[in-house]
């Protein structure tokens, strides 16, 4: 049983995938304190001392039995930031990605013939063209 959980795991890629989750997620919380610690902060300040985490629309207040008072609001700012983070993080994956998928080298065209009558570009073994059926 071991010893096919073990191959399963080799053979899957099962392990380089929990470890790309791993690396994601420690990512991801480098990331949410770049936006939030670094990123924000010079932005809101340029937009005159803007908190954009603390920007909301209050709909209302809600008491409970033990008399807290909670609001009820849409947090539009934590959604910015979060959309923030989301940029950034894309364009990290990019540019990893980028930096590991290599296009190969395009291939030469094929060889081809001009037809005589239409000026069409046609295989090198054809004998007729392609566009207006003259011998070639």
């Amino acid at each position: 049983m071991l010893g096919e959980f073990r191959a399963f795991l080799v053979k899957t890629n099962a392990l380089a995938l929990a470890v790309g989750v791993i690396i994601g997620v420690a990512l991801g919380a480098v990331v949410t304190s770049l936006v939030n610690d670094i990123i924000m902060p010079p932005i809101g300040y340029a937009l005159g001392g803007v908190d954009f985490s603390s920007l909301q629309i209050v709909l209302g207040t809600h008491t409970d039995a033990t008399g807290k008072v909670t609001q009820v609001a849409i947090r539009y700012g934590n959604f910015i930031n979060v959309v923030i983070a989301f940029i950034v993080v894309a364009f990290v994956v990019f540019m990893i990605a980028r930096s590991f998928i290599k296009e190969p080298p395009a291939a030469p065209p094929a060889p081809t013939k001009t037809c005589p009558y239409c000026k069409e570009a046609n295989a090198v073994d054809a004998s007729k063209c392609k566009s207006c059926t003259s011998a070639i």
